[in-house]
């Protein structure tokens, strides 16, 4: 009787305990994943004539992350995102050698929306390079060759509101941590998104302040994209007000076409300079990504600025901010 019972209170633990762990494991998910990307980089009119090389991070920063969600019950979870750029060509790390460059931040998610602290990407670089750029800030057509990107901030709390009727927000504050005054270095960025269907609209800000001078930049932008099929027209104005008076408007065109494994990328991008200096910019990008699977694509890319009256804009790509006003892509990417 004693040995039945014993071995009846053992099954009962170990599958209590057993089921326990399933449903941790059910509850609490973790993912490991990144992206290798490596390719040649033809760059001409750079100070020494014509570059050729083999790069990393062309289309696509190369990364290794962790992300992971936790079920907290009644709606609410947990969430985290830890990734590290690196460069593919030489295994260095990317993002000034930090080790987790790219972004590393933690939130909750719920019916509220969710909240994030950490290093992460801005509203503002969110509604330009992933709705506005065809080439998605990346390849040598990418529009942050010559428009203000505002990619990452530092310190920062961000707040993004669940979808209602078509519309949501996104908003961050990233605190400058400039000891004795708080308004400098600081960040500030939001957008405001409208998406009933195949069109959408976003209105973006961001300010950043300098961290020596009671002085600042901003840009403010206007978005609209639009779906047909395998066709997506998209569209961008932006006003950039910098220090000691720089103004300057931004206004991009750009088309992308999908087809199966097919993926053509075009865009325009115009830089009128509205000081004395009149240093206006313009670039042409072409694009094509062939996607041998779900994972792995083929690409091809190619980008040119003219520059007025001094300027020097460059043509660079995802990871490198390019050193003449033409570049050349050819190259491969596998995400895992």
């Amino acid at each position: 009787m004693n040995i039945n019972t014993n071995t009846t209170i053992k099954f009962a633990v170990t599958t209590a305990l057993a089921l326990a762990g399933a449903a941790a494991q059910a509850q609490s998910q973790v993912q490991v994943y990144g992206v290798v990307d490596a390719g040649i980089v033809a760059e001409y009119g750079t100070p020494t004539g014509t570059n050729t090389s083999v790069s990393g991070g062309i289309g696509y920063g190369s990364r290794l992350g962790f992300k992971g969600t936790e079920d907290l019950g009644n709606g609410l979870s947990a969430v985290f995102v830890v990734e590290s750029g690196f460069a593919a060509d030489t295994g260095t790390s990317t993002q000034g050698g930090r080790l987790f460059g790219r972004q590393v931040w933690v939130g909750l998610n719920g019916a509220f929306g969710a909240v994030s602290v950490g290093r992460q990407y801005s509203p503002y670089y969110k509604a330009l390079a992933d709705m506005a750029d065809p080439f998605e800030d990346g390849y040598a057509g990418q529009a942050m060759n010559i428009m203000a990107g505002n990619r990452r901030m530092d310190n920062s709390v961000a707040y993004r509101t669940p979808a209602v009727a078509g519309f949501s927000a996104e908003v961050a504050y990233g605190a400058g941590e400039v000891a004795g005054d708080s308004t400098r270095n600081r960040e500030m960025s939001g957008s405001v998104t409208w998406a009933p269907g195949p069109l959408m609209v976003i209105l973006t800000h961001h300010r950043r302040d300098d961290a020596l001078l009671p002085d600042h930049v901003t840009n403010t932008g206007a978005v609209v994209r639009y779906t047909i099929g395998p066709v997506i027209g998209r569209a961008a104005i932006v006003r950039n007000r910098g220090l000691a008076g720089d103004d300057s408007r931004d206004a991009l065109l750009g088309l992308t076409y999908q087809s199966g494994p097919h993926r053509v990328m075009a865009s325009a991008v115009h830089r009128d300079d509205r000081t004395a200096a009149r240093r206006d910019a313009r670039q042409f990008g072409v694009g094509y990504v062939y996607s041998l699977s779900k994972r792995t694509d083929l690409y091809t890319a190619y980008g040119h600025i003219d520059n007025d009256n001094g300027a020097s804009y460059k043509v660079g790509n995802a990871t490198d901010d390019g050193n003449g006003n033409a570049a050349f892509n050819l190259g491969m990417r596998h995400a895992f």
